[in-house]
């Protein structure tokens, strides 16, 4: 059973349009409304693969009721303490020919009880769960130590541990020895190669970046005995652990969200590993669920 973790609940609004016309009035009827953010993502998709997820968070203002209406319309079961905080809305706007953009609004910070609640919540349902699934980033006023205190207590426990995180907040848990380390390549460059990134992307045709991040990536496995997972849309997964290093080529399909897709892989990651699949075939399972997700308008599944 998965425990996930986001702490930087989200409602996201989905537009799509045949085209956009900037600074002028743009409409559209094609819109929905989902509850979101990484870790409701994940959940989503370990439901609709058959798989038992609780999802962990902090709630609180006057768009909590709608946020957890939207989870029960999914059949999401959510875990939350409250958090005297507004929920953040994220906005991804859609085109005919593919593009996607998202608007994202930052976080307001958490009541000054929020992370010794969430604790506490943690650590009295830990023992239900066999792996632990933490995700994205956290709200403003959370300490540095809470998810490390999370892989801590977790580790202890025995429990297969995946994250989704980076900077300063992975960093801090690799010392407990996750099992996977799944970032997206520029979040990994970000944390750990940060020379390479230029704008808002990876260097990813240079062999001096290749081998940077290969070699980075060999590095942490070895040191945290971890190993660790780069996706980068559509194209090649990074996967290494102490000993070995793989490319792996993904077909490309029609996009028509890439929102949550990142996710997806995860979330078919986690599972197929939770059945016993082997590192080839989880990977696998990983991407037909990602694929799968960008093949649809609402972000975070798998299946409408």
């Amino acid at each position: 059973m998965f425990l996930t973790v986001c702490l930087n609940p989200t409602i996201q609004k989905t537009l799509s349009f045949s085209s956009v016309i900037p600074g002028t009035v743009n409409r559209t009827g094609n819109h929905r409304l989902d509850a979101s953010g990484k870790g409701v993502n994940v959940t989503r998709v370990l439901n609709q693969l058959g798989e038992k997820a609780v999802h962990l968070t902090q709630l609180g203002g006057e768009m909590k009721p709608l946020f957890l209406s939207l989870c029960e319309q999914d059949g999401l079961k959510v875990e939350w303490v409250e958090s005297s905080s507004q929920i953040r809305f994220c906005y991804t706007m859609l085109t005919k020919d593919g593009v996607v953009t998202e608007l994202v609004e930052e976080s307001e910070p958490v009541g000054a009880e929020t992370e010794s609640l969430l604790l506490e919540k943690y650590n009295s349902i830990l023992e239900k769960f066999s792996c632990l699934i933490i995700s994205g980033t956290k709200a403003a006023g959370f300490s540095d130590a809470v998810f490390p205190e999370m892989v801590r207590t977790a580790k202890e426990k025995g429990m297969r541990i995946i994250l989704d995180i980076k900077g300063n907040d992975l960093i801090a848990c690799l010392k407990y020895e996750p099992d996977v380390v799944k970032p997206n390549l520029f979040e990994f460059a970000g944390t750990f190669v940060p020379g390479i990134i230029k704008g808002n992307d990876v260097s990813a045709d240079d062999s001096s970046a290749q081998e940077q991040i290969r070699s980075a990536m060999q590095d942490v496995c070895k040191k945290y005995k971890c190993r660790i997972i780069l996706t980068d849309g559509s194209r090649k997964i990074l996967t290494a652990d102490n000993r070995n290093y793989l490319e792996i080529d993904i077909k490309p399909v029609k996009t028509v969200n890439s929102i949550g897709c990142g996710d997806a892989f995860t979330a078919g990651f986690a599972a197929a590993l939770s059945e016993e699949a082997d590192l080839n075939a989880a990977i696998s399972e990983g991407i037909r669920c990602g694929a799968l997700n960008a093949s649809l308008i609402k972000p975070g599944v798998i299946r409408l």
